[in-house]
């Protein structure tokens, strides 16, 4: 069955972008018509899987090119095979994956130290930078982290010490 654009004239919007004077960059863009042509590219050769690659699943095939650098490992890589069991459109997607991030961040370090090499962690986060740039913000940060490690620390002692004394 053959549509024509007569047959969406009705609906609000349609073919809003069909006047090459309402595009928005136009005057700027050199319009040679090639954009409607896109969909006739040849697919690049299908780059070889020689490490384990986490792939979408809402997508059917690999995607021609991808990173192999940093292939999932560890518990931020368990974090993140969990993470694309999920759609692309779930909270259980995107959230774990953030989380991964994160405890990547910290497995990094503890490879660093295994490996004798001490990171620079105050050069890394961009603290020199945060300190001329925004100093009552890094400043607050600063507070919070002594608050919240005191915090912990205090609730660690406390509940020893109520362990002790229940032994009384």
């Amino acid at each position: 069955m053959e549509t024509r654009n007569e047959d969406y004239k009705n609906i609000k919007g349609w073919g809003i972008d069909a006047d090459p004077k309402n595009e928005p960059t136009y005057p700027m863009k050199n319009y040679t018509g090639d954009d409607h042509d896109r969909i006739n590219w040849d697919r690049p050769i299908q780059q070889q899987v020689e490490v384990e690659i986490l792939k979408s699943n809402e997508h059917s095939r690999m995607p021609a090119v991808f990173g192999t650098t940093v292939p999932p490992s560890g518990i931020s890589g368990r974090i993140r095979r969990h993470a694309f069991t999920h759609s692309e459109g779930s909270w259980w997607h995107w959230l774990p994956l953030i989380l991964a991030d994160r405890i990547n961040m910290v497995e990094g370090i503890v490879d660093d130290l295994k490996h004798g090499y001490i990171p620079n962690v105050f050069a890394e986060r961009g603290w020199k930078a945060e300190f001329k740039y925004n100093p009552k913000g890094a400043a607050q940060k600063i507070a919070v982290g002594v608050l919240v490690t005191g915090a912990i620390i205090g609730l660690i002692y406390l509940k020893k010490k109520k362990k002790k004394l229940s032994y009384l």
